[in-house]
């Protein structure tokens, strides 16, 4: 092997365009996928504190908004509700009512903007009056009878015209049961996009507050989503899910992930994903509002980071900003 003085590695990053010819790793906007919050109403932009930049949108100014995100090249968006208090109860109906806020904006969105791929949540957080991702009895999260509500909740969303389903609760079992719901329903050509992964993390605080579920929430999930310590067991869980179906998975919280974001590209070959979660979000911004970072130096950075590590696209907030920088707006 040369070495120096023949060989020099700055040659190659001496000039852009060579940078640009050598890079191992291409950001483009194919890779985005833009998680947005709905909230009933019209005309209604109601500012995440805890997420600057971010907006829960009535469905009217919500169309526009994905439209907008077609226009930057961004392939699909994932849709999370802020379900008025009234709606909550224990059993979570309202996640399988069929004019729910989630299935009134898909409709809408598919109706006026139907070349962007749409992801629909599955979980009971936003509509569960306990705030966890399933049902609860006497302090348990119960797993079956979760199950149950999610696969009810999943038809409804693809009825309304769901491209992606993509349970995040971490319930076991839950992927065979959606898929087998989906295939008896009719819905064969819907994806499963798998929380597969999924840590109990403490980075998804401001997520909590934008679907309003923060104040509901009794206890912690660490009885279901997994401990930020193991790898392991993330090998299994990725193991069950595409065993059960799932056409794809994913990976989150990301950033503090990436380790296995490279061990489940690398072992199972399947389309993977990771979701640049809130509290990842709200630090950069926060940084870069605060003067502190140069913000889109560093979100750029973030997220060719996660190609980096073997992701094939990236659920982000900053999938808009990334997008017009991408196509130098």
């Amino acid at each position: 092997m040369a070495t120096f003085p023949r060989k020099r590695m700055r040659r190659n990053r001496q000039a852009p365009w060579i940078r640009r010819l050598v890079a191992e790793n291409v950001l483009t906007a194919d890779d985005l996928i833009w998680p947005v919050f709905v909230v009933d109403g019209e005309n209604k932009r109601e500012p995440v504190p805890s997420m600057p930049g971010v907006d829960r949108l009535s469905i009217d100014l919500l169309v526009p908004a994905v439209a907008e995100a077609r226009d930057l090249g961004i392939p699909a968006i994932a849709i999370f509700p802020y379900t008025d208090e009234t709606l909550k109860t224990p059993d979570a109906r309202e996640a399988y009512n069929p004019d729910n806020l989630v299935c009134r904006a898909v409709r809408a969105v598919k109706a006026q903007v139907p070349e962007v791929g749409i992801i629909c949540d599955v979980a009971l957080d936003p509509f569960n009056s306990d705030g966890h991702d399933g049902l609860v009895r006497d302090g348990v999260i119960l797993n079956d009878e979760t199950v149950e509500i999610l696969v009810k909740q999943s038809l409804v969303q693809a009825e309304a015209g769901c491209d992606i389903i993509a349970p995040s609760d971490m319930m076991d079992g839950r992927i065979a049961a959606i898929r087998d719901g989906l295939d008896g329903g009719g819905f064969q050509n819907v994806c499963v996009m798998s929380y597969a992964a999924k840590y109990a993390s403490g980075y998804y605080g401001p997520f909590r507050d934008a679907v309003g579920s923060s104040g509901a929430l009794k206890g912690d999930k660490a009885t279901y989503q997994m401990n930020p310590a193991n790898v392991d067991e993330a090998f299994w869980e990725v193991a069950l899910d595409v065993g059960e179906g799932a056409d794809m998975v994913m990976v989150k919280p990301g950033l503090p992930y990436l380790d296995v974001v490279r061990m489940v590209k690398e072992k199972y070959m399947m389309p993977t994903f990771a979701y640049n979660v809130s509290g990842e979000y709200a630090m950069l911004r926060g940084a870069g509002d605060a003067g502190w970072i140069d913000y889109d130096k560093v979100m750029m950075e973030t997220l060719v980071s996660f190609k980096r590590a073997g992701a094939d696209g990236v659920l982000t907030y900053m999938a808009l900003d990334a997008a017009k920088l991408l196509k130098k707006i």
